[in-house]
């Protein structure tokens, strides 16, 4: 593993599965790290994670990486699905010499954190999942969203316009997020360094291609809840827009250890749009 120190948070490369992987460290101690796994789309560690990493780093290490086909992770082209990420998460840790971690996910992320803590149960601590995918069954849009993912060019003329548009870049943001004042140039610039690198998005519609069928999500864990062990705390923005708070709400009353905190004026985005709040609620959890 190279590293590239910084002031606080350290640009860690490892080489996991024969993937050179961008990953992000910060934080001393002996409790279980903490493991920071972002969504889908053009995220990536430090896009969603930017004002986390430090704030949680000061109980235990931290570590936030970018998955493959995401950041400056490499991106192979190849089928993703929820399985392949929930694989890869358990072949990171094994690479790193992590055995027990506790895990935020968001949206994508927190699909695979699930995922991992069902089939791996003894290497989950505690559980943190931000308006997780994995939750539900049903398609955005319904009908209309399927067409949309399985349309042949539709999503390469969608990111080809997000890429030569600032203003349809800036709409698609503001749709993750409830206050639209959060998307600011900064951000904007931020979302345009990620969509400018090569294969940005590839990955993405490689994962809606393999998730999104006719009869809805091809990934629904909900009926599975039952059976987590780990202390599960469920994060939700009331004005989610992506994934229905009812799916939380819903995981919830199944999950037989599990707390709910669903954020006032907040959307799909709560580590980004809230992250005051999101920092203390993740703190306070994993300190209890």
């Amino acid at each position: 593993m190279v590293r590239e120190v910084g002031t606080t948070v350290e640009t860690m490369w490892a080489r996991i599965d024969g993937l050179r992987v961008r990953c992000l460290a910060a934080g001393t101690g002996r409790a279980p790290p903490l493991l920071l796994l972002h969504g889908g789309g053009f995220d990536a560690a430090d896009f969603s994670y930017r004002y986390t990493i430090e704030p949680l780093a000061r109980r235990r290490p931290v570590l936030a990486f970018d998955w493959p086909g995401y950041g400056g992770s490499d991106k192979p082209n190849h089928r993703y699905d929820l399985a392949y990420y929930a694989r890869f998460l358990s072949h990171l840790m094994d690479s790193l010499g992590i055995q027990r971690a506790a895990l935020v996910g968001t949206s994508m992320g927190g699909g695979a954190a699930l995922s991992l803590a069902l089939c791996e149960p003894e290497r989950v601590e505690k559980l943190v999942l931000v308006a997780s995918y994995g939750l539900g069954k049903d398609i955005p849009y319904g009908r209309l969203g399927y067409f949309l993912v399985h349309a042949p060019l539709a999503a390469d003329l969608l990111y080809t316009l997000l890429r030569r548009s600032r203003r349809a870049l800036r709409s698609g943001l503001r749709r993750m997020v409830c206050d639209p004042r959060v998307v600011s140039d900064e951000l904007v610039d931020e979302a345009r360094h990620l969509l400018d690198q090569p294969a940005s998005g590839r990955a993405f519609r490689s994962f809606r291609k393999s998730e999104v069928g006719w009869s809805g999500l091809r990934t629904d864990l909900s009926d599975r809840l039952g059976t987590v062990a780990q202390p599960t705390l469920l994060i939700h923005g009331e004005r989610d827009r992506v994934v229905p708070v009812a799916w939380a709400r819903r995981a919830h009353e199944r999950l037989p250890d599990s707390e709910l905190r669903v954020l006032q004026d907040c959307g799909h985005w709560p580590p980004r749009e809230c992250p005051d709040e999101f920092n203390r609620v993740v703190t306070d959890f994993l300190a209890r």
